[in-house]
C-alpha cells in the first residue's frame, strides 16, 4: 500500500500504467477500488492515479465535518506532489463535485475535466428525492451501514443478472466507518458552484446516465453554462455508470481524451 501525507492526513493511493497522468476521483462511501473497471482499459495509455478521499477506504478518517473544499484541497495537494505539471481528471458523483472545485480553484493543475453522474450544485428534482438522500443519515444512525448499503445496491443494480454486483457493493459499502460517512454527507448540504461555471475553461465532458438520480435535463442545462463542454448520455444505466456500463463509458472518455491530450 502506498500512502502520502497531505494537509496532515495520510491518503491511500495507487499509481499504474504509463503515459499522460489521469486522475480518477470516487464518490460518497466508495474508495479507489471503484475504478477497477477503468484501470485495465486506461493504464495501457495513461499513468493512472487513484486514491481514497479522507474518511474513505484506507485513508485517514479524522472525526470532523468534511466539505467539498476540504476534499478538493487534499486532492490539489496530492496532484502538486505527484504531478505538478497537472492531470486529466475524471470524477464520479461526489468526485465530480470535487473535480468542479479543482477546475475552478486550481485551474493550473487540470488539463481536462470529465464529470460522471454529478452536478455543480446539490439540487434535488423534487422533495421525495431530497428526503431520501438526507434520510441516509438517519438510516446509518438507526440501522447501520448494512441496511443503507442494501437499499443503495438494490436501487443502482436492480436487475436480476446484477445480483453479483449487488452483493459485492453491499459488502464494500458496509466497510465504511459510520462517523466518516456521516461527516461526508454534511459536505452536500447547500453546496453549489453553479454561479462560477463560466470560469471553467478547460475541455469538459459531462456524462449522464439516462436513469441517474438527477435528470438529464439538468445536466444539459449546466453543460451549456460551461464554455468548452459537451454532454454524452449513456443509456440503460443508473448512478454507477462506471460499473453497469463500463465499456461504453470507457470508450466515451477515451475518445474525449484522445482529442485533447497533448
Amino acid at each position: 500500500m502506498s500512502y502520502i501525507q497531505v494537509n496532515d492526513i495520510n491518503l491511500h493511493f495507487e499509481l499504474q500504467g504509463q503515459g499522460p497522468p489521469l486522475l480518477f476521483i470516487h464518490g460518497l462511501g466508495a474508495s479507489l477500488r471503484d475504478w477497477e473497471y477503468q484501470i485495465p482499459y486506461f493504464k495501457e495509455k495513461y499513468r493512472i492515479l487513484t486514491f481514497s478521499l479522507r474518511g474513505h477506504g484506507q485513508s485517514d478518517k479524522p472525526d470532523h465535518p468534511y466539505s467539498v473544499d476540504i476534499f478538493a484541497n487534499d486532492t490539489a495537494e496530492l496532484i502538486r506532489t505527484l504531478f505538478p505539471e497537472g492531470v486529466h481528471v475524471v470524477g464520479h458523483s461526489l468526485g465530480g463535485m470535487i473535480a468542479f472545485v479543482l477546475a475552478l480553484n486550481f485551474p493550473e493543475l487540470i488539463k481536462t475535466l470529465t464529470i460522471v453522474n454529478s452536478a455543480p450544485a446539490v439540487i434535488f428534482p423534487n422533495f421525495k428525492s431530497q428526503f431520501f438522500f438526507y434520510l441516509r443519515s438517519f438510516d446509518v444512525r438507526l440501522f447501520g451501514m448494512r441496511h443503507l448499503s442494501t437499499q443503495l445496491a438494490n436501487a443502482v443494480f436492480p436487475k436480476a443478472e446484477q445480483a453479483p454486483l449487488r452483493a459485492t457493493f453491499i459488502e464494500r459499502w458496509c466497510e465504511n466507518d459510520p462517523k466518516a460517512y456521516l461527516n461526508t454527507l454534511r459536505a452536500f448540504r447547500g453546496w453549489t458552484v453553479m454561479h462560477r461555471l463560466g470560469s471553467i475553461l478547460c475541455p469538459t465532458l459531462i456524462i449522464s446516465a439516462d436513469q441517474d438520480y438527477t435528470p438529464v435535463s439538468f445536466k444539459k442545462f449546466y453543460t451549456e453554462l460551461i464554455p468548452n463542454a459537451e454532454l454524452v448520455v449513456i443509456k440503460d444505466s443508473r448512478h454507477l455508470t462506471i460499473v453497469d456500463q463500463a465499456a461504453i463509458l470507457n470508450k466515451t472518455v477515451d475518445d474525449f481524451l484522445m482529442r485533447h491530450v497533448i
